[in-house]
């Protein structure tokens, strides 16, 4: 935005800030491709944070330095990269770009006080940045644009800022304005001009980077025509968010409004959140320190982005839920730090991203762990105190000593053994508990099973430890399929569960066919003779029972009834015809799903008074309703999920009709905001196994859902005659 010349933080040593005026927090936001991490690694250039290949000290890159990542080819995690420029330390969180990376994501946006939309010039702006967007909005988050992919031949940086603000300007389309126009170079041998500097719309100068380095110069006439046009509506966006109500009275009235009031003003209008300056960027040609539009983007980033201190107070309460005063950004202040991201390194063990709210974190001091509100997904409540390790600050692979992380900061924290994502470190004497930030369900089931023995030895801790570092999934113990189900936000993110399982922890599993949770009932009154008689030389065994099965409301469980007279089946026998029949209802009647909802009524039998025994007459009853259901049409059941699904109002009939094409019951739709309509279905689980995927493709990624279990309700003929098939096969 100005002209002065920053001085850059040195490379090698960790960027410190020892008051929170000193710190800006800022998350990169995107679309996967936008170029985020790219840029991270042109702002690390230019701040001389690495080498002009893009590189630490170690050789590797600053972000996507991950095995994973490499193999993929994208981000599937969050990084942070400090740099210090201007004195100011800077802490960059890159986040993935892929859908099924929103939990890192989220935690980027939790730890963060500033975003920065990273939008492709070539690729424009898909629905699920639009939709984090408006997030950012509802809570007042302060953001800005930043334009990449310049050098596309189809790369038109005026078309895109007319789609950043048809896109981000809903509220209002004056507060997303360009800081900047492109100036372009000669025209290549394809006849594409590409962007070889910036014209300053504020400051009325050129920033040429033509030479590999940043110059400034004063615009040629032509330069100075374009600047002029595009200036006055950027000033009145400016001014419109003014404080001083008298501003724009005296711009209308001819008055040239002082350089400086205009910077001061807009920087405290994109503090407020209230305007969102759209900028452009490209990383360094070979050999050249500075990529274009990144001294302009760290100017914007520490002038004005807010400080911690301009943080709203958090809410703590302690432990158990009492209320407590909400903290500030005080490194004198009670400590409350929350783990924004959990990983394991084969070599220190567990590490902990941390973002300190209040108070000051030092090495090697005893802290307060609470975790609470995850135990839905595999994730145990737990409150205690552990002794952490060294703080780091992270740079790429490597991890620089920290004395001191002071309130507003973000650093790595080791040895936090019990310590998961989401939690909250406090004060052993004083413990609090931040509530987690809000994290999509995982709705993608992936059945797994030990590929060996050694497998299955090492599965429990191996799962354990993968659902503590990411909260977006879930680990279930199914009682009725009997299967392990981890629960992903999509197959990006099964691949990468699988794969960490395996490289980090050792854990080599296969993928199995997902199971329901299907039941078993009579579909008319049956009866049925259980007789068990043996007298083959020794204490024979003698039970006969006779029971009656008659089909009850959905819901009612199983029901035993006794009505033998005359003693036909002894006192004490009758207890284990009733555990013979239970037993064999848990275990299934036609296709092995558990029997529900019937009335099973013992009648008579007959015993011996020497040959009878408990475990003769459990027997008997089993075999007795065996014999009933033999006789008798078994309906299966099948689970029926409530889904609520969220889309914009465009996909509406392509998300009905394939519901309806899934054998689902559309049963109300209501709008859900400006332009979003929640439809909400009831709908059979067998045929939403992959609807996180499979929703995505109907509403180009911009759809949600949510999914409650609502009972349970016989399955078509056809397709359970299907189900029968494939348990008689053993599949």
């Amino acid at each position: 935005m100005g002209a002065t010349s920053h001085q850059a933080g040195a490379a090698g040593r960790a960027p410190t800030a020892d008051r929170p005026s000193s710190l800006r927090n800022v998350v990169l936001v995107g679309h996967s491709g936008a170029g985020k991490t790219t840029l991270v690694e042109a702002l690390a250039l230019t701040a001389g944070a690495v080498n002009r290949a893009g590189r630490v000290e170690d050789g590797t890159a600053v972000s996507d330095y991950d095995e994973i990542e490499h193999r993929q080819q994208r981000s599937v995690q969050l990084s942070l990269v400090p740099v210090e420029w201007a004195g100011i330390k800077i802490n960059i969180l890159d986040t993935p770009g892929y859908a099924d990376f929103v939990g890192e994501l989220r935690a980027g946006l939790r730890a963060a006080d500033a975003a920065l939309f990273v939008v492709s010039s070539s690729d424009g702006i898909d629905g699920a940045t639009r939709m984090v967007w408006d997030e950012c909005a509802a809570v007042g988050m302060p953001r800005a644009i930043v334009v990449t992919h310049l050098e596309a031949a189809r790369a038109d940086y005026a078309q895109m800022t007319t789609v950043c603000g048809e896109n981000f300007g809903a509220e209002d389309p004056d507060a997303v304005i360009p800081l900047y126009l492109p100036l372009y170079g000669p025209p290549g041998p394809d006849g594409h001009a590409p962007v070889a500097g910036l014209l300053g719309l504020l400051s009325r100068r050129v920033y040429d980077y033509t030479s590999g380095e940043r110059v400034e110069r004063d615009p040629e006439p032509s330069e100075l025509a374009l600047i002029s046009d595009a200036r006055s509506r950027l000033i009145e966006g400016i001014i419109a968010e003014s404080e001083d109500e008298s501003l724009m009275d005296r711009y209308l009235g001819g008055e040239d409004i002082d350089f400086k009031t205009l910077v001061d003003d807009l920087e405290r209008a994109v503090a407020r959140g209230t305007f969102h300056p759209v900028l452009m960027a490209a990383p360094a040609a070979d050999g050249a320190r500075q990529g274009l539009g990144t001294v302009e983007l760290l100017e914007l980033i520490t002038g004005g982005f807010p400080t911690p201190l301009e943080r709203a107070a958090v809410p703590v309460t302690t432990p158990d839920g009492a209320d407590r005063p909400a903290v500030t950004c005080d490194p004198e202040g009670p400590l409350v730090a929350e783990v924004v991201k959990t990983s394991s390194d084969p070599y220190v063990g567990r590490v902990s991203l941390v973002r300190v709210f209040s108070g000051t974190l030092r090495p090697e001091e005893t802290v307060h762990v609470s975790g609470h509100g995850l135990s839905d997904r595999g994730h145990e409540d737990h409150d205690v105190d552990e002794r952490i390790g060294t703080l780091t600050s992270p740079f790429g692979k490597q991890q620089r000593t920290l004395t001191q992380v002071i309130a507003g900061d973000l650093a790595c924290v080791a040895k936090l053994t019990r310590a998961e994502t989401g939690d909250t470190l406090s004060a052993k004497d004083r413990p609090l508990l931040m509530e987690p930030w809000p994290m999509p369900d995982p709705l993608l089931p992936l059945a797994i099973a030990a590929h060996s023995k050694a497998d299955e030895d090492k599965l429990s801790q191996g799962l354990a430890r993968l659902v503590a570092e990411d909260p977006t999934m879930r680990l279930e113990q199914n009682p009725d399929t009997h299967q392990v189900v981890l629960w992903c936000l999509g197959e990006a993110h099964q691949d990468v569960a699988l794969e960490r399982l395996r490289t980090r922890y050792g854990v080599q599993v296969d993928p199995v066919p997902h199971r329901v949770s299907l039941r078993e009932t009579f579909g008319a009154k049956a009866a049925g003779r259980g007789r068990h008689v043996k007298q083959s030389g020794g204490h024979g065994q003698f039970a006969i029972c006779e029971i009656e099965v008659e089909p009850l409301p959905p819901g009612s469980g199983i029901e035993f009834v006794d009505k033998v007279v005359g003693g036909a089946v002894p006192r004490q026998f009758i207890p284990s015809v009733e555990k013979g029949v239970r037993t064999q209802a848990a275990r299934g009647v036609a296709a092995g799903y558990p029997l529900v909802d019937v009335r099973i009524t013992l009648l008579d039998g007959k015993a011996h008074s020497v040959d009878s025994s408990d475990a003769a007459f459990q027997t008997a009853g089993a075999l007795a309703l065996r014999e009933a259901a033999a006789e008798a049409r078994i309906h299966l059941l099948e689970p029926v999920a409530e889904l609520a699904v969220l889309v914009p109002d465009e996909y509406v009939g392509p998300v009905m009709s394939d519901l309806a094409g899934r054998r689902g019951r559309v049963v109300g739709t209501e709008q859900a905001g400006a332009g979003r309509t929640q439809v909400r279905a009831e709908i059979p689980e067998i045929e939403i196994g992959r609807y996180a995927v499979e929703l995505r493709s109907v509403s180009h990624g911009t759809g949600r859902f949510t999914r409650a279990y609502a009972r349970h309700e016989p399955m078509p003929p056809q397709i359970a005659d299907k189900v029968r098939e494939q348990a008689e096969k053993g599949t």
